[in-house]
């Protein structure tokens, strides 16, 4: 039995997750254009003679090969958002319109620490710990396009540990929630037809103004009267366009948005819903329509087994009062859900707020930040559970 204090080991490396953190903060990338977050992690990787191959156009598969065949994967996701750090701080983007605003930089910093610690403990693991390095989890999913070419296999992996931060809850907490854990989310664009013409004769019209506003309203009659009052759903239209004066009727009105529900048979429901409600109201209204629908991101669910072996874990890490269990999912999108589908996984909140140094901001805002003093907390998690998983559940 090795002894360990991985708390311990990852505050030693506190230094250098601070450095890492701040290299991705200060140089974003987005999508899948991310040539220098890459070559910075394989450069990390080959530092450490520790194994690894490029996937989904600018993802990362590394492995730290122990003995034995069972294998866990830990993910980081790692590009940015099209969006401008105006945080007074010294590592604030350099890059005009780039920001890491979701914590993907942290992310990716806990990822490589939990690494480190873990390729030092190789001899002792029995098994396998594969490091997941995801590319476009913003946009479209790279999780989607890493399964495709084949990381959950060669070696076959039986678990899969995520995180995320959380700007709601405090440095040195965590979230863990079992069951759902985040929603689906459908995006969909809607064209209406009518006809147009002269404001001051409506009559000799079809209003597609008029048709859209109806519609919209009318689709949030699915939520509030068609699904379950204890199963949360959301239909958001976040665009519309039609028009050109004030005086004149429009020929087309378009809108788009999103479906987001917590169920894979309430997303299926809403999908064929939302279509029933948009032609049916469109016909009655004289007008015709177009609807382009995509589906995205699944539902995440938690893993039973998974979040009782982490929690045991967990608590071997930190203080039990300091691990909050979350009593309602997210109504945001992950795509951890990907790999989740595939194996038992576990996904957790690690807390980034600091009141006293100002960190309050939302994700996916231009004054997002973390509190650093989490990246130690958040790869010795990592690390721990990674170990336990291998070398002593289903061994007691």
């Amino acid at each position: 039995m090795v002894d360990i204090n991985f708390l311990q080991r990852a505050e030693q490396i506190k230094e250098d997750l601070i450095k890492w953190r701040r290299n991705f903060h200060m140089n974003p990338e987005l999508d899948y254009d991310l040539c220098n977050t890459t070559k910075y992690i394989e450069e990390f990787l080959q530092q450490n003679c520790i194994e690894y191959n490029k996937v989904a156009k600018s993802g990362i598969c590394a492995i730290i090969k122990g003995k034995g065949s069972k294998t866990i994967a830990l993910r980081a996701d790692m590009d940015a958002l099209p969006l401008e750090d105006r945080k007074e701080v010294s590592y604030a983007s350099k890059t005009l319109g780039k920001m890491h605003a979701c914590g993907h930089d942290a992310h990716t910093a806990i990822l490589m620490g939990a690494a480190l610690i873990l390729n030092e403990l190789k001899d002792k693991l029995q098994g396998n710990v594969k490091l997941f390095f995801e590319p476009a989890e913003e946009t479209t999913g790279g999780a989607l396009l890493m399964i495709k070419e084949g990381v959950m296999e060669n070696p076959h992996v039986d678990g899969v540990v995520g995180l995320h931060v959380d700007e709601n809850i405090a440095c040195g907490k965590i979230g863990v929630k079992m069951g759902a854990v985040n929603a689906a989310s459908d995006s969909f664009k809607v064209k209406i037809i009518g006809k147009g013409g002269h404001g001051a004769r409506p009559d000799t019209t079809i209003d597609p103004i008029f048709i859209a506003s109806s519609v919209i309203v009318n689709l949030q009659s699915i939520i509030s009267r068609e699904l379950p009052p204890t199963s949360p759903g959301v239909v958001t239209v976040g665009c519309i366009q039609g028009g050109t004066a004030n005086n004149i009727i429009p020929e087309e009105v378009y809108f788009k948005g999103t479906i987001r529900t917590m169920k894979t048979e309430h997303r299926h429901y809403v999908r064929e819903r939302f279509k029933e409600v948009v032609e049916g109201m469109v016909k009655s209204l004289r007008g015709e329509c177009i609807i382009e629908m995509e589906e995205s991101y699944p539902c995440l669910y938690n893993n039973d087994d998974m979040v009782k072996n982490f929690l045991i874990s967990a608590e071997e890490v930190m203080d039990k009062k300091d691990i909050l269990d979350l009593d309602a999912p997210s109504m945001g999108v992950e795509s951890f859900a990907y790999f989740s589908m595939e194996r038992p996984g576990v996904f957790y909140n690690l807390g980034v707020r600091n009141e006293a140094k100002g960190i309050i901001h939302p994700a996916h805002g231009s004054l997002f930040d973390v509190d650093e003093e989490s990246l130690a907390l958040g790869a010795a998690l990592q690390s721990k559970f990674a170990w336990d998983y291998l070398n002593t559940i289903d061994k007691e």
